[in-house]
């Protein structure tokens, strides 16, 4: 049984007798295995299994040790027979990742239980993905190792009459070819007036001279994920861009500075946010500071206007201000950065200032 399972059983009492695991990414935060079908039973006492079918038992046995998982071909009638030998009979349930077609069911199979139903079992495991051992550091480097060599062969690609869609692809082939097992989500790489688009599609747009460049991408390495952006430009560029450029530089240095253990989510976001509308775009910055990342590409704490979050050691979180101009063009840089005791640690080691291909 490892630690982080040790920790949620911590944290049952209270919440249920047992907790039962039906989505990926949490059964995957707590066994390290990935699989696409099965349910983690947690219980208050030594009570820990991993329910799944005979595509991956045998896999997931030599990841996590044969006592620790089950075989099956009817997952409530073990998860039953687990539950009822360890005498539990209140449990709890991720309600932020189970459909309610799903929780029907749920009901309907295992009628003689009490579910919880509400956020305590999500809150408790959010709040534990939240702090970052050593370990889960290390993968979240080795992905954004990945992400910077990408970068690095990118900005030998970039070429005026390349398109938007090629450069998205040779990001992607670069990083899966180069170690990740997956892409952290769909690349961004938008340009000219496409990059006021903060989540563009990439198009058949092809690069001209006097455009911005922004690419949003990560690699995912052992379930972790990075996540980076940067903008670069093609050509010549205006003083106006410049300006542009400079203001997002300085609002994500901003924010970067502001990071440390008993910040809130809010005042980081307006550290980065007070530079922009000093400089006259509040009003184009259409998005929040950041977010945590780990399993999820998206995942607590958030940096945001309305975020309820304080940040402590072993946060891992994003700084990424953005100004988007629509038909005219946008900027947006991104890092990663762990929360210390005194302060905080960027992860991503890629240069910021503006590159002119």
């Amino acid at each position: 049984m490892n630690s982080k399972i040790q920790n949620l059983q911590k944290k049952l009492p209270g919440i249920g007798d047992a907790a039962l695991i039906f989505s990926e990414v949490d059964r995957l935060y707590f066994t390290g295995f990935p699989a696409s079908d099965g349910i983690l039973v947690v219980g208050c006492n030594e009570t820990c299994q991993f329910i799944t079918d005979k595509r991956y038992s045998e896999a997931a046995a030599r990841k996590l040790g044969d006592g620790n998982v089950t075989a099956s071909s009817d997952f409530y009638a073990d998860a039953d027979k687990l539950l009822r030998s360890a005498g539990q009979s209140t449990v709890a349930i991720e309600n932020e990742r189970l459909t309610l077609s799903a929780f029907d069911e749920l009901q309907k199979k295992l009628p003689d239980y009490r579910f919880r139903s509400d956020s305590a079992l999500c809150d408790a495991i959010n709040e534990l993905r939240m702090f970052k051992s050593n370990d889960e550091v290390n993968k979240i480097l080795a992905a954004q190792k990945i992400a910077e060599d990408a970068f690095d062969y990118i900005l030998g690609f970039i070429a005026p009459g390349k398109t938007e869609r090629e450069i998205a692809l040779a990001l992607d082939f670069f990083m899966l070819s180069h170690g990740a097992q997956a892409l952290s989500f769909e690349t961004i790489a938008v340009s000219g007036v496409n990059s006021s688009m903060p989540h563009g599609v990439p198009s058949d747009k092809k690069i001209e001279d006097g455009d911005f460049i922004t690419m949003d991408y990560g690699a995912v390495v052992d379930g972790y994920h990075s996540d980076m952006t940067r903008t670069v430009a093609v050509g010549h560029v205006s003083e106006r861009q410049k300006l542009i450029y400079r203001t997002v530089l300085e609002a994500q240095l901003a924010g970067l500075a502001a990071l440390k253990d008993g910040v809130t989510g809010k005042d980081a976001d307006k550290a980065a946010r007070d530079v922009i509308e000093a400089a006259g775009f509040g009003e184009q910055f259409t998005h929040s500071t950041g977010h945590g990342v780990g399993v999820e590409i998206h995942e607590a704490p958030y940096l945001s206007t309305k975020s309820g979050y304080t940040l402590h050691t072993g946060n891992v979180v994003t700084v990424e201000p953005g100004i988007y101009l629509p038909g005219e063009c946008g900027v947006r840089i991104e890092d990663m950065a762990l929360i210390t005791e005194d302060g905080a640690r960027n992860l991503t080691n890629c240069p910021k200032e503006l590159i002119i291909l």
